[in-house]
């Protein structure tokens, strides 16, 4: 009895579950045509990022950028010697300069004598007195290591590489 019961309702309801088993085969194509649509564009795009730039593979553009990167990293390890070395070269060069000018006798008015020191990174290089008279001028030069010198400096002379000593580039 009760499988008659089922059997009335389906016959009864034929129509209905036709038309929404239609609907929902219509829904599912239009679904279909639609994720069909999608997966060809994904596709597309696939090709395109797999076929790369100028059609090289994304294998080639891969050990392309490795090449590129292990050629940078060789030009950076020239240029890092190269600055090594042009740093070791500068601490030999002037790099302190001091300049003394004063009146070496009283008869000579204007400070025209002077005393320079050029000194490099070390504190070694050369003072170059100038002294300056109504009659002569006299110029003198004295090697300087560490800061001092196996010559006799005058008080211009030490004044001038304090002053020289000062200066930090």
């Amino acid at each position: 009895m009760t499988s008659n019961i089922i059997t009335d309702i389906i016959q009864l309801y034929v129509p209905y579950i036709l038309i929404a088993n239609t609907l929902l085969i219509l829904i599912l194509i239009i679904a279909l045509f639609s994720t069909n649509r999608k997966l060809k564009e994904l596709k597309k795009k696939y090709k395109k990022f797999m076929n790369g730039s100028d059609n090289k593979s994304i294998e080639q553009l891969l050990l392309d950028n490795i090449n590129l990167s292990n050629d940078i990293s060789l030009k950076n390890k020239e240029i890092e010697n190269r600055v090594s070395g042009l740093e070791r070269d500068m601490q030999r060069c002037i790099q302190k300069v001091g300049v003394i000018r004063y009146n070496a006798f009283d008869d000579v008015g204007s400070d025209l004598s002077f005393s320079i020191a050029l000194l490099d990174d070390n504190d070694n290089g050369v003072v170059i007195s100038g002294i300056y008279s109504r009659e002569s001028s006299t110029t003198y030069a004295k090697k300087i290591v560490n800061g001092t010198s196996k010559h006799v400096l005058s008080a211009e002379e030490l004044q001038a590489i304090s002053e020289s000593k000062k200066i930090n580039y």
